[in-house]
């Protein structure tokens, strides 16, 4: 479980550090990195949000 929580620490703050981006600098990295909406790019959003709700969910059964 400690694995899955680390993965999911990084995929926020990476989400967090590209939402940074475009509200700064109006520079989306994984759009550029992996075009405007592509499957990959869809993925990584995806699992970036995923890893929120799971987070969110273990502060509220075991706080960390």
């Amino acid at each position: 479980m400690n694995i899955l929580i680390y993965i999911a620490k990084i995929l926020v703050i990476v989400g967090a550090l590209n939402w940074g981006l475009v509200g700064i600098l109006d520079f989306d990295l994984i759009e550029k990195l992996f075009g405007h909406m592509s499957a990959v790019s869809r993925i990584l959003y995806t699992l970036v949000g995923l890893s929120a709700v799971f987070l969110i969910a273990i502060y509220f059964i075991q706080p960390m």
